[in-house]
């Protein structure tokens, strides 16, 4: 009997210690799926769940850029313009809940998202309070930082109409250069089809593509 409780307390420290390992594993895997300045998911992570999106009822595809962001910067710093992209997570995150839907943040001062929405008036609403959520000024060390965003967004039903995840966001990203070129709030993609030159299957000007369409975003 003694041996085995001698064999007991020795394993104790050995199991706890894979515990605790184990503990640290999960959550550098999780912390690994979000942008850490956010919180928000990583591109990857998004694709993997907003794609399940498709296989429900309808749906809208949102792709969001700061305006001016570089300005921010620029007057008042890096540590400001973290400010702002870290209450625009939050602003998306807490919208994107409440919808029912995901969102993401791909980068500088890049977002996306995805929700349910099942009525054009819901949509409508939808995107309104999207945009006065974010266009909300940002206070950091007793300045009210000016926030301005440009929208783009797709809303199709999944059971009429075929498209993967990666269209409805080239789809989105198109629109919301167009509502940025027009100086709007946002801009509605009429259908899938794109209407910009691609680039590797990315808009033409954006960030990582060369030729085409200056004056990206």
């Amino acid at each position: 009997m003694s041996e085995i409780l001698t064999s007991l307390a020795a394993a104790l420290p050995l199991a706890s210690g894979w515990s605790i390992h184990s503990l640290w594993m999960r959550r550098r895997i999780a912390s690994a799926r979000r942008d850490p300045l956010t919180g928000l998911l990583n591109r990857d992570t998004f694709e993997e769940r907003a794609s399940k999106f498709l296989n429900g009822g309808p749906l809208a595809v949102y792709f969001v850029d700061l305006d001016r962001f570089k300005q921010t910067n620029d007057t008042y710093g890096h540590a400001a313009g973290d400010a702002v992209i870290r209450a625009t997570g939050h602003r998306i995150q807490e919208w994107a809940t409440e919808n029912g839907g995901l969102a993401a943040r791909l980068g500088g001062d890049e977002f996306v998202a995805v929700t349910s929405v099942y009525s054009a008036g819901e949509f409508d609403w939808t995107l309104y309070d999207l945009s006065d959520r974010l266009e909300r000024p940002v206070a950091f060390e007793g300045t009210q930082l000016a926030v301005a965003a440009s929208i783009g967004t797709i809303r199709i039903d999944p059971r009429t109409e075929l498209a993967d995840l990666s269209a409805l966001l080239r789809r989105a990203d198109e629109e919301m250069y167009k509502a940025k070129q027009a100086g709007v709030g946002w801009s509605v993609a009429p259908s899938v089809a794109p209407t910009l030159e691609t680039v590797n299957g990315r808009r033409a000007g954006r960030r990582g593509t060369t030729g085409g369409i200056g004056g990206a975003a």
